[in-house]
């Protein structure tokens, strides 16, 4: 179905039916079809939306929150949209927090700055229009955006804090209540654009505790496991209607058997104070997460090398989804960098394709692999906020067919070969 601007909208789990909403972005005011969306839910191993397995080809553009707070620089979050939408992409994941920085969402523990919020609504109201949810993280490990260090920097400057340690953000009860105003505050937000509570909203597909949370003063795991436990079931009580997950990066813990140690990328990964299996089984918790980074992890390993490496931590994970936690598993960071030594675009066509490869394969079977994430995408003119992943799908031909073609033949499993002929013609053409 064709936008009125010429977009197309995504096509892995998209209602036909739209309604004619009238909103104020920014001081423009305009009228566009906005696509009727349902929750999604899960069934066993399986996402769903009206009944249907919904599968997910998706990217990362962090950064959409605080461009849109400028005048100047939010048609940058259009054009993400914009581009997502014209390859079949259905979900984007991006950063709902930005603690005490530039452009800060929560200025100080439980005070926020109004236009900030305002524009994590128009992120959420665009999103929608181009038929597209979001992954919202709510959450930083690192330092970036603030992170668990500002937290525990506001603890400690207020003479409460227990510990200078960033870890005592899982452990420390003035910071777990620190979080949690921010979590109800950011639950119960009213989007000032649509009228409606971000709890109550469809256009947002999960949300993601912390991106990487990692707690290695407590190799154990336990401290960690009690944070997640805890705040699973502080997000549960407030919204029910969203799905839950943590945000891992998919390393094996002390309480995994032998053989999947041995899957981690090195002795030193199983120390880091999360354990995917475990964590991942809490109840609360509705789908597993995992990050995929063989230059992080295999240094000096060539290009073929890393592709085999990942082929088997990837189907690990799916196989843990499918047999001990019954539950979807999204891949919700992956890439390549271009710091690699002989670095060639190739190389991230043939490693995008071997992940690709692999998540069709078990949502043909029905199986956990529920689908990935890109990291990340860009548009012109945001050099600042590159890394040695970023990519502009624009400029890459050959990976803008590459993930294109992923979200077509995912949209079969889906609709079925006739109807995507039939009504997602001009992207899988």
């Amino acid at each position: 179905m064709a936008a009125s601007n010429g977009v197309f909208y995504h096509i892995l789990g998209l209602a036909t039916c739209v309604a004619f909403i009238y909103l104020s972005f920014g001081d423009i005011d305009f009228h566009f079809p906005e696509p009727k969306m349902s929750f999604v839910a899960r069934n066993g191993t399986q996402f769903v939306v009206d009944g249907k397995s919904f599968y997910v080809n998706g990217w990362n553009s962090y950064w959409l929150m605080d461009q849109a707070v400028e005048e100047h620089s939010r048609p940058r979050v259009r054009l993400m949209f914009q581009t997502g939408a014209k390859m079949g992409l259905t979900v984007c994941r991006t950063w709902a927090f930005n603690d005490g920085t530039y452009n800060a969402l929560q200025v100080s523990p439980g005070h926020f700055d109004e236009r900030v919020f305002k524009a994590l609504d128009r992120v959420i109201v665009e999103a929608q229009r181009h038929g597209i949810r979001l992954l919202l993280s709510l959450a930083n490990n690192l330092e970036h955006y603030g992170g668990k260090t500002q937290y525990v920097k506001w603890a400690w400057e207020e003479g409460i804090g227990l510990s200078s340690s960033n870890d005592s953000f899982f452990f420390d009860p003035s910071i777990r209540s620190y979080f949690k105003i921010y979590l109800k505050t950011l639950l119960t937000r009213k989007n000032h654009l649509s009228g409606i509570q971000y709890k109550d909203d469809p256009a947002i597909f999960a949300w993601e505790l912390m991106n990487e949370p990692r707690c290695m003063s407590d190799a154990s795991g336990d401290t960690l496991q009690d944070w997640i436990e805890e705040m699973a079931g502080y997000v549960k009580s407030i919204d029910k209607k969203h799905l839950l997950t943590v945000g891992l990066e998919g390393f094996y813990g002390p309480t995994c058997p032998p053989e999947k140690l041995a899957v981690n990328p090195g002795e030193w990964f199983s120390t880091l104070g999360s354990d995917f299996i475990r964590n991942s089984k809490i109840s609360a918790i509705d789908f597993a997460s995992v990050h995929v980074y063989p230059d992080s992890w295999l240094v000096n390993a060539e290009l073929n090398e890393k592709i085999k490496y990942i082929s088997k931590w990837v189907t690990s994970h799916i196989e843990d989804g499918d047999r001990e936690l019954k539950k979807p598993v999204l891949f919700t960071e992956f890439g390549l960098s271009n710091r690699n030594k002989d670095f060639d675009h190739s190389h991230r066509d043939m490693f995008y394709k071997s992940v690709f490869d692999i998540i069709y394969g078990s949502a043909k079977k029905n199986g956990s692999g529920a689908g990935a994430f890109v990291w990340q995408f860009m548009v012109d003119g945001m050099e600042e906020y590159n890394d040695d992943f970023g990519i502009i799908p624009d400029q890459r031909p050959s990976m803008y067919r590459l993930i294109k073609d992923q979200s077509c033949r995912l949209a079969v499993l889906r609709h079925g070969q006739d109807a995507v002929k039939r009504n997602f013609n001009k992207i899988c053409d």
